[in-house]
């Protein structure tokens, strides 16, 4: 039997609910081997982040150099990288273990409000990192930050889509959790040809930490068994409408969301409460249709 091996390049939760401890979560629900490099140490819990300690270059370089040394990645992601020298270092390593599928989750703002990306830190992502990327996922702020440009309805999505792709990655996913839309979240997907919707029902519940970090490992999680990237995106908009549906009410902010809800649930029942729904646009010289 293969074992598939996933790579997170992330900061460590205190609270278990994001960073390291949920992909870690995530790619053992889905199948896949864990592995991880950690970029900065937070003090959190529901209630918001207390403390960030980030890593020393010598300490992310010498974890990147054990992995590529031993224990080849079929898929790796990265989350919060907290500096513009931490990224230069996981971008260095990418392209010197010549690893593939890449997923890059530009963590930049915690749910309580902490910056856990410094400002210098996006030049060097978009410059260093983003080329390297077979699936970027920012929200609609980090988005906004990424391009540049203010997302304000569909068409401007898609035009910072657009931006975002042009820094070389392969796939843009704009998920829509921050959209005004009360009754779906859409998350758009963008592969420099056409876009694709991905719609479910909102579930309007606090508990929502960690979405970000256990969406981006669940694509990781696909890709590194040798799915596609739309199968792997779908597979990913599953599991985490199935975390969500099935909070585990833990904590007095917001809190986690369930990691086992997809395979305790079973696959047929949680593939159905999401209600996806997706709608696929061609990319000609007008715009879309």
């Amino acid at each position: 039997m293969a074992i598939y091996k996933a790579l997170t390049i992330a900061g460590s939760d205190s609270g278990g609910g994001a960073g390291i401890q949920a992909d870690l979560k995530t790619f053992q629900e889905l199948g896949v081997y864990g592995m991880s490099v950690i970029t900065a140490v937070t003090a959190q819990n529901t209630l918001g982040v207390q403390g960030v300690f980030p890593m020393g270059a010598q300490a992310v370089e010498q974890q990147l150099a054990s992995i590529g040394a031993d224990l080849r990645p079929d898929a790796l992601k990265t989350g919060m990288l907290f500096s513009s020298e931490i990224i230069q270092i996981v971008a260095a390593a990418i392209k010197s273990y010549k690893w593939e599928r890449v997923v890059v989750d530009p963590v930049m703002i915690a749910k309580g409000g902490a910056s856990l990306l410094q400002q210098e830190a996006i030049d060097a992502m978009i410059k260093y990192l983003l080329p390297l990327a077979d699936v970027v996922t920012p929200n609609i702020p980090e988005a906004e930050a990424l391009s540049g440009i203010s997302i304000t309805d569909s068409e401007s999505r898609q035009q910072a889509a657009r931006k975002i792709h042009a820094y070389g990655c392969q796939h843009v996913m704009i998920k829509g959790g921050h959209e005004a839309d009360s009754v779906y979240a859409t998350d758009l997907l963008y592969d420099g040809k056409s876009f694709t919707e991905y719609s479910s029902r909102r579930l309007h519940t606090p508990h929502t930490h960690g979405t970000g970090c256990t969406f981006a490992a669940a694509i990781t999680s696909g890709l590194a068994q040798g799915l596609p990237a739309a199968e792997s995106l779908h597979l990913a908009k599953n599991f985490i409408q199935a975390a969500i549906a099935e909070p585990l009410y833990i904590g007095s902010g917001h809190g986690p969301t369930n990691h086992w809800a997809y395979q305790r649930g079973q696959k047929q029942e949680s593939t159905a409460s999401s209600n996806a729904i997706i709608v696929s646009h061609d990319v000609y010289a007008g715009g879309t249709r």
